[in-house]
């Protein structure tokens, strides 16, 4: 027998949290229920489930759904996604919300598949809009209370702790049970959603490993009882599903890194990851253990879920074997390894900054041994190679996926993804995850094994996919989606038109005119003085900007001789008669940014 404790981290919540006692041996065969408040819903006939993406299709990243049912709203993930090289300046995209804040009263909460930032990333923000309740393994609630405490929340928002083999009841309309499954991150779970019309099969991210560092394999019972019973709808993750056979366990990586670390007995060694991978960190540790290493971890992100997971129980470190970063200096290179973030060679991570001499406390040697334990996402390998080859010039011996299997994906491929859909058998398909090739990739697979073409959805953000029992139905653009920028502090208040005037800034430069002029009469009364930046450098370019002042003199003169002293006019006019000369003269155009003073 165990006991689980509901946990609530409101004054007025800890005091309603319950427990309740299940036998062990019982929750693989029915999981124990748990009913959470919800207002009363009178069921109407003919009533249709709405399957609704928000984010992470045609796509990687930012993964979340709402399934609306009458007046509920159950959402599943809320992740972020990672900014593309055009979009200057900004630190996270997070999905559009504002259907679910319009529609506020019907959301009953979050169900979380896993703790990776594309799944919970967006949480905060989306919190902060709409304070629901979120559900999640133990693991992943822990990582969420983590970014919950550095945005000042975490007191205010209910979370509940929910274990692989349980079923919970939220509203009137969703039971949700949560399937063990197996990813690159402990306590991934995949999701039968329950709902009027049918049950729903949310694969979460998955892939099936036979050898897991740590628990069970993956449930595939429970997905063969589920295709028996009848699954209306599955909607499987498609990241991995274009690349044949199947993904290598977790464990073929440890023993890698254990070769490498025979062969390194004198060297420093340090190791990129995913700061999320707990199992590859675990690994990392074992290895640094059985060759009496002391393990110092750099990186806030990294630092964050190795305290947590440990916490957790999630991370085995021996006592005495963790060091603070300053604590290296007392150690030879060969009692050391350090294990940080940078693996997709993020500028302002602890790898990039290294490699380019910037970080305080480690500095690149010559003996160096550097682990990274990654593959490149998509648009990132520039910046990995970047950082390749500046550790190469420093003298260090990179190793990196590629030259050695320093990694090893954790989304399935082909043959795992038949498999779901072998045991699963659903009346229709809903790939996710995953740009359109990927998406595509995957109805043509399912067609394969026998699927009717017009029972796969390739849908996008903001489409919705209306269900009976019997009947499936795409709507296209049905509710606002998109991209909302984080950058700073500020959540949407930079937009396309924002980003389009930096992307300008930094392709062709900036030109400010400045002009005085009577309020009353329009004589100009000084200017016009004209700075540049980044366009060209004045001191070298002074018959050009000689001739720009001539330029706008001229045009001056002849808002002077037609008596214009319109503002906006004049600055429209400076503007036009300026750039036209520029591309004339250099084939560039900058931003143009007229100032025209009026002098009582």
């Amino acid at each position: 027998m165990y006991t689980r404790n509901l946990r609530r981290n409101t004054k007025r919540a800890s005091e309603s949290a319950e427990s309740a006692s299940i036998d062990s041996n019982h929750i693989e065969k029915k999981p124990a229920e748990r009913k959470t408040p919800a207002k009363r819903s009178n069921q109407k006939a003919g009533s249709k489930l709405k399957v609704i993406p928000l984010g992470g299709l045609h796509e990687v990243g930012k993964n979340i759904t709402a399934f609306e049912y009458e007046d509920e709203i159950l959402i599943v993930d809320c992740g972020v996604a990672f900014p593309e090289d055009d979009m200057l300046g900004i630190d996270l995209v997070i999905p559009d919300f504002s259907y679910l804040v319009k529609n506020r009263e019907k959301v009953l909460g979050v169900v979380l598949t896993h703790g990776h930032e594309d799944h919970i990333g967006s949480l905060p923000y989306f919190l902060k809009e709409l304070n629901v309740p979120i559900y999640g393994t133990k693991l992943t609630i822990g990582l969420v209370e983590t970014k919950l405490k550095e945005h000042n929340i975490l007191n205010s928002v209910q979370r509940y702790n929910v274990n692989a083999g349980e079923t919970i009841k939220i509203g009137n309309n969703f039971k949700v049970e949560f399937i063990r499954s197996t990813h690159s991150i402990a306590d991934s779970v995949a999701l039968a959603i329950t709902t009027p019309v049918g049950v729903v099969v949310h694969t979460g991210d998955f892939k099936i490993d036979f050898t897991p560092i740590q628990g069970d394999m993956i449930d595939l019972q429970r997905f063969a009882e589920l295709g028996k019973k009848g699954v209306l709808l599955l909607m499987c993750e498609s990241t991995n599903v274009e690349r044949q056979g199947y993904t290598m366990s977790e464990r073929s990586v440890g023993r890698i890194i254990e070769q490498i670390f025979d062969d390194s007995k004198d060297k420093r060694i340090m190791v990129a990851t995913f700061s999320s991978n707990i199992d590859r960190i675990q690994q990392i540790v074992n290895s640094a253990v059985s060759h009496k290493r002391k393990v110092a971890v750099i990186g806030r992100s990294m630092v964050n879920v190795v305290k947590t997971a440990g916490e957790l129980g999630y991370l085995d470190i021996p006592k005495n074997t963790l060091i603070d970063i300053l604590e290296t200096k007392n150690y030879s290179d060969g009692e050391l390894v350090i294990i940080m973030t940078g693996s997709q060679g993020e500028t302002m991570a602890a790898l990039s900054r290294i490699a380019l001499g910037e970080h305080r406390q480690v500095e690149v040697k010559p003996t160096d041994k550097i682990i990274i334990s990654a593959s490149p996402i998509p648009g990132n390998e520039k910046n990995i190679y970047k950082v390749i080859n500046e550790l190469i010039k420093k003298g260090a011996d990179v190793i990196y996926d590629g030259l050695m299997d320093v990694h090893v994906s954790g989304h399935a491929r082909q043959e795992e993804i038949k498999i779901m859909h072998s045991l699963v058998k659903p009346k229709f398909l809903m790939p996710i995850h995953g740009e359109y090739k990927m998406l595509r990739c995957h109805k043509n697979l399912a067609c394969e094994l026998g699927m009717d073409k017009d029972n796969v959805f390739i849908m996008a953000n903001g489409d919705v996919l209306e269900l009976t029992k019997n009947s499936a139905k795409q709507t296209v653009n049905a509710v606002p989606s998109g991209q909302i920028f984080v950058d700073g502090l500020g959540v949407g208040d930079v937009g396309n038109i924002v980003l389009r005037d930096r992307r300008h800034l930094s392709q062709d430069g900036l030109m400010i005119v400045v002009v005085a002029m009577d309020k009353y009469t329009g004589e100009i009364l000084s200017g016009p003085d004209i700075i540049s930046r980044g366009f060209v450098y004045v001191r070298e370019s002074e018959e050009l900007m000689d001739e720009a002042k001539a330029v706008v003199n001229e045009a001056l003169a002849k808002c002077e001789r037609k008596n214009i002293n319109e503002w906006a006019y004049i600055k429209t006019l400076i503007k036009d008669t300026l750039r036209d000369y520029l591309w004339q003269k250099t084939k560039r155009s900058p931003m143009i940014l007229p100032i025209v003073m009026d002098i009582e």
